[in-house]
Protein backbone atom coordinates (compact mmCIF):
# COMPACT_ATOMS: atom_id res chain seq x y z
CA UNK A 1 0.00 0.00 0.00
CA UNK A 2 1.57 3.24 -1.16
CA UNK A 3 1.25 6.54 0.63
CA UNK A 4 1.12 9.97 -0.92
CA UNK A 5 2.33 13.20 0.66
CA UNK A 6 1.73 16.56 -0.99
CA UNK A 7 3.47 19.91 -0.62
CA UNK A 8 2.18 23.18 -2.06
CA UNK A 9 5.04 25.12 -3.62
CA UNK A 10 6.02 28.33 -5.43
CA UNK A 11 3.85 31.32 -6.42
CA UNK A 12 1.73 29.06 -8.67
CA UNK A 13 0.66 26.97 -5.67
CA UNK A 14 1.86 23.82 -7.44
CA UNK A 15 1.42 20.42 -5.81
CA UNK A 16 4.63 18.44 -5.36
CA UNK A 17 4.05 14.78 -4.47
CA UNK A 18 6.03 12.09 -2.70
CA UNK A 19 4.85 8.56 -3.43
CA UNK A 20 6.29 5.93 -1.12
CA UNK A 21 5.62 2.45 0.21
CA UNK A 22 6.67 0.24 3.08
CA UNK A 23 10.06 -0.39 1.47
CA UNK A 24 10.95 3.24 2.23
CA UNK A 25 11.82 3.95 -1.40
CA UNK A 26 10.07 7.02 -2.75
CA UNK A 27 9.43 8.82 -6.00
CA UNK A 28 9.32 12.62 -6.05
CA UNK A 29 6.87 13.90 -8.64
CA UNK A 30 6.83 17.45 -10.06
CA UNK A 31 9.18 19.15 -7.59
CA UNK A 32 8.10 22.77 -7.53
CA UNK A 33 10.13 23.82 -4.49
CA UNK A 34 11.35 27.39 -4.92
CA UNK A 35 12.23 28.90 -1.54
CA UNK A 36 14.60 27.38 0.98
CA UNK A 37 11.63 26.86 3.30
CA UNK A 38 9.88 24.82 0.60
CA UNK A 39 13.04 22.82 -0.05
CA UNK A 40 13.50 22.15 3.67
CA UNK A 41 9.91 20.96 4.11
CA UNK A 42 10.42 18.21 1.53
CA UNK A 43 13.88 17.18 2.74
CA UNK A 44 12.76 17.15 6.38
CA UNK A 45 9.79 14.94 5.57
CA UNK A 46 12.05 12.51 3.70
CA UNK A 47 14.56 12.45 6.57
CA UNK A 48 11.99 12.15 9.37
CA UNK A 49 10.27 9.23 7.64
CA UNK A 50 13.56 7.50 6.73
CA UNK A 51 12.66 7.55 3.05
CA UNK A 52 15.07 6.86 0.23
CA UNK A 53 14.40 8.95 -2.90
CA UNK A 54 15.06 6.72 -5.91
CA UNK A 55 13.14 8.43 -8.70
CA UNK A 56 12.37 11.97 -9.87
CA UNK A 57 9.41 12.21 -12.23
CA UNK A 58 7.95 15.16 -14.14
CA UNK A 59 4.44 14.91 -15.57
CA UNK A 60 5.47 17.79 -17.82
CA UNK A 61 8.09 20.52 -17.85
CA UNK A 62 6.45 23.89 -17.27
CA UNK A 63 8.41 26.09 -14.85
CA UNK A 64 6.20 25.55 -11.81
CA UNK A 65 6.73 21.77 -12.00
CA UNK A 66 10.52 21.74 -12.51
CA UNK A 67 11.80 24.51 -10.22
CA UNK A 68 13.11 21.90 -7.78
CA UNK A 69 14.71 19.54 -10.31
CA UNK A 70 18.24 20.92 -9.88
CA UNK A 71 17.91 21.06 -6.09
CA UNK A 72 16.94 17.37 -5.93
CA UNK A 73 19.79 16.45 -8.25
CA UNK A 74 22.22 18.24 -5.92
CA UNK A 75 20.58 16.71 -2.84
CA UNK A 76 20.02 13.10 -3.95
CA UNK A 77 21.79 12.69 -7.29
CA UNK A 78 18.49 12.12 -9.10
CA UNK A 79 18.00 13.15 -12.70
CA UNK A 80 14.44 13.77 -13.82
CA UNK A 81 12.47 11.40 -16.00
CA UNK A 82 9.79 12.62 -18.39
CA UNK A 83 8.69 11.99 -21.96
CA UNK A 84 11.17 13.19 -24.59
CA UNK A 85 8.41 15.28 -26.16
CA UNK A 86 8.70 17.68 -23.19
CA UNK A 87 12.37 18.48 -24.00
CA UNK A 88 11.65 21.77 -25.78
CA UNK A 89 9.25 22.77 -23.01
CA UNK A 90 12.03 22.27 -20.46
CA UNK A 91 14.67 24.01 -22.58
CA UNK A 92 12.48 27.11 -22.89
CA UNK A 93 12.24 27.56 -19.10
CA UNK A 94 15.80 28.93 -18.97
CA UNK A 95 14.76 31.57 -21.49
CA UNK A 96 11.49 32.77 -19.97
CA UNK A 97 12.18 32.34 -16.22
CA UNK A 98 14.14 35.61 -15.81
CA UNK A 99 11.44 37.57 -17.65
CA UNK A 100 8.93 36.23 -15.15
CA UNK A 101 11.13 37.21 -12.23
CA UNK A 102 12.15 33.65 -11.32
CA UNK A 103 15.56 32.50 -10.20
CA UNK A 104 15.92 29.20 -12.04
CA UNK A 105 18.77 26.73 -11.74
CA UNK A 106 18.66 24.75 -14.96
CA UNK A 107 17.35 21.21 -14.57
CA UNK A 108 19.64 18.32 -15.45
CA UNK A 109 18.54 16.24 -18.42
CA UNK A 110 17.31 12.66 -18.13
CA UNK A 111 19.59 9.68 -18.53
CA UNK A 112 16.42 7.84 -19.48
CA UNK A 113 13.18 9.19 -20.94
CA UNK A 114 9.77 7.80 -20.12
CA UNK A 115 7.78 6.09 -22.90
CA UNK A 116 4.17 6.98 -23.70
CA UNK A 117 2.90 3.80 -22.04
CA UNK A 118 4.13 1.04 -19.79
CA UNK A 119 4.88 0.70 -16.11
CA UNK A 120 7.59 2.04 -13.85
CA UNK A 121 8.38 0.33 -10.56
CA UNK A 122 10.26 1.32 -7.41
CA UNK A 123 10.25 -0.49 -4.10
CA UNK A 124 6.95 -2.39 -4.01
CA UNK A 125 5.09 0.31 -5.95
CA UNK A 126 4.18 0.25 -9.64
CA UNK A 127 2.68 3.10 -11.62
CA UNK A 128 1.23 2.96 -15.11
CA UNK A 129 2.08 5.70 -17.58
CA UNK A 130 -0.84 7.46 -19.25
CA UNK A 131 0.08 9.76 -22.14
CA UNK A 132 -2.32 12.72 -22.10
CA UNK A 133 -1.01 15.75 -24.02
CA UNK A 134 -3.07 18.88 -24.55
CA UNK A 135 -1.93 21.09 -21.69
CA UNK A 136 1.65 20.47 -22.81
CA UNK A 137 3.04 18.53 -25.80
CA UNK A 138 3.91 15.22 -24.10
CA UNK A 139 2.21 15.26 -20.70
CA UNK A 140 2.18 12.03 -18.68
CA UNK A 141 -0.09 11.02 -15.81
CA UNK A 142 0.94 8.36 -13.30
CA UNK A 143 -1.65 5.80 -12.24
CA UNK A 144 -1.08 3.60 -9.20
CA UNK A 145 -3.59 0.87 -9.98
CA UNK A 146 -3.19 -1.03 -6.72
CA UNK A 147 -3.99 2.06 -4.64
CA UNK A 148 -6.36 3.51 -7.27
CA UNK A 149 -4.75 6.94 -7.32
CA UNK A 150 -3.82 9.11 -10.29
CA UNK A 151 -1.13 11.75 -10.12
CA UNK A 152 -2.51 13.78 -12.94
CA UNK A 153 -0.36 16.88 -13.35
CA UNK A 154 -2.17 19.69 -15.15
CA UNK A 155 -4.65 17.63 -17.18
CA UNK A 156 -7.73 17.39 -14.97
CA UNK A 157 -8.56 19.52 -11.93
CA UNK A 158 -11.51 19.62 -9.56
CA UNK A 159 -14.22 21.29 -11.67
CA UNK A 160 -11.65 22.37 -14.25
CA UNK A 161 -9.05 21.32 -16.82
CA UNK A 162 -5.51 22.38 -17.69
CA UNK A 163 -5.04 25.59 -19.64
CA UNK A 164 -4.25 25.10 -23.32
CA UNK A 165 -3.04 28.57 -24.34
CA UNK A 166 0.66 27.87 -23.71
CA UNK A 167 3.07 26.66 -26.45
CA UNK A 168 2.27 23.06 -27.38
CA UNK A 169 -1.22 23.27 -25.86
CA UNK A 170 -4.27 21.95 -27.72
CA UNK A 171 -7.76 22.21 -26.23
CA UNK A 172 -9.45 19.54 -28.34
CA UNK A 173 -6.60 17.11 -27.75
CA UNK A 174 -6.81 17.67 -23.99
CA UNK A 175 -10.57 17.04 -23.87
CA UNK A 176 -10.20 13.91 -25.99
CA UNK A 177 -7.41 12.52 -23.80
CA UNK A 178 -9.41 13.12 -20.61
CA UNK A 179 -12.41 11.34 -22.09
CA UNK A 180 -10.55 8.41 -23.65
CA UNK A 181 -7.73 7.85 -21.15
CA UNK A 182 -8.76 9.22 -17.74
CA UNK A 183 -12.53 8.70 -17.75
CA UNK A 184 -11.97 4.97 -18.35
CA UNK A 185 -10.40 4.70 -14.89
CA UNK A 186 -12.64 3.61 -11.98
CA UNK A 187 -15.12 6.24 -10.78
CA UNK A 188 -13.67 6.03 -7.27
CA UNK A 189 -10.11 6.66 -8.49
CA UNK A 190 -8.72 9.64 -6.56
CA UNK A 191 -7.09 12.26 -8.78
CA UNK A 192 -4.24 14.30 -7.31
CA UNK A 193 -3.76 17.25 -9.66
CA UNK A 194 -0.88 19.66 -10.19
CA UNK A 195 -2.82 22.46 -8.50
CA UNK A 196 -5.72 22.60 -6.07
CA UNK A 197 -7.55 19.90 -4.13
CA UNK A 198 -7.90 16.24 -5.07
CA UNK A 199 -11.01 14.95 -6.77
CA UNK A 200 -12.32 11.67 -8.20
CA UNK A 201 -12.92 10.49 -11.75
CA UNK A 202 -16.62 9.93 -10.97
CA UNK A 203 -17.07 13.44 -9.56
CA UNK A 204 -15.51 15.04 -12.65
CA UNK A 205 -17.60 12.93 -15.03
CA UNK A 206 -20.72 14.31 -13.37
CA UNK A 207 -19.74 17.84 -12.44
CA UNK A 208 -16.85 19.13 -14.57
CA UNK A 209 -18.27 22.02 -16.64
CA UNK A 210 -15.64 21.55 -19.38
CA UNK A 211 -16.60 17.92 -19.98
Amino acid sequence: MAKLKSFVNNPYQENTYLLYGDSGECAIIDPGMYTSAEQNAVVNFITENSLKPVMLLNTHCHIDHVLGNKFLFDQYGLKPRFNIGESETLASVVVYAPAMGFRYDASPLPDEYLPESGTITFGHTSVELIFAPGHSPAHLCFYDKEDNILIGGDVLFRNSIGRTDLPGGNHNQLIENIRLKLFVLPDDCTVYPGHGPETTIGYEKQHNPYL
